[in-house]
């Protein structure tokens, strides 16, 4: 019987499920989700071979330590609590409670502009005492390492703005509410990111 219906089947007459009624692409996860993890990944291999560079000239006789400004343990608190604020939102949002999940989404971007800025301050602290971005090998890593970091951090809270306004205007709940995961996993992401790059600065 089985034989039969290979013989007598038609191939070119197979027609593709339609929408609902079977699995419409590879994946089950959004593709915004997709993409994100793709980036994260790109970055992470970025500052992986940053590192790896980093450590490689260390080694050379003409490397001098800097001294980390002690601002920096201050805007590392800004970025946890930027973080915690980002999971809160979270979790406030996956119970419909889109008027606290907004103050804390936009608090946690207030956290965020402040570690920016005290960034900023502490790149000027670090010019004016002499250690500017090409003093030393030293500090041309540390403003690299940093300025990237602070790129990603901008680039995150362009994301945030954009969904802080669509808070306001609610049109697609759905939507927020995974525009507010993937800021939050993105943040997430950052906050480790920032550790290890001011862990490998403070103990060389």
């Amino acid at each position: 019987m089985s034989f039969y219906k290979n013989v007598t089947s038609k191939p070119w007459e197979y027609s593709s499920p339609t929408i609902g009624t079977g699995p419409e692409s590879a994946f089950e996860l959004p593709s915004e989700r997709i993409a994100l993890t793709i980036f994260l990944v790109v970055v992470s291999v970025i500052f992986s071979l940053l590192a790896v560079t980093y450590y490689l000239r260390m080694d050379l006789g003409d490397w001098v330590p800097m001294a980390d400004p002690s601002l920096l343990w201050v805007n590392t608190g800004a970025l946890i609590v930027s973080s915690v604020f980002f999971q809160l939102a979270r979790n406030t949002a996956q119970g419909d409670n889109f008027s606290r999940s907004r103050a804390l989404f936009m608090t946690a971007g207030l956290f965020a502009i402040l570690f920016v800025i005290g960034q900023f301050i502490v790149w000027e602290q670090l010019s004016a005492n002499g250690s500017g971005i090409s003093s030393s090998a030293a500090s041309s890593f540390f403003f690299l390492l940093t300025g990237m970091h602070v790129a990603h951090i901008i680039g995150g809270l362009w994301v945030w703005s954009r969904t802080t306004f669509r808070f306001f205007n609610q049109t697609d709940l759905p939507s927020v509410k995974l525009s507010i995961e993937l800021c939050t996993t993105y943040w997430h992401f950052l906050l480790v990111l920032w550790v290890f790059i001011f862990a490998a600065l403070s103990n060389t």
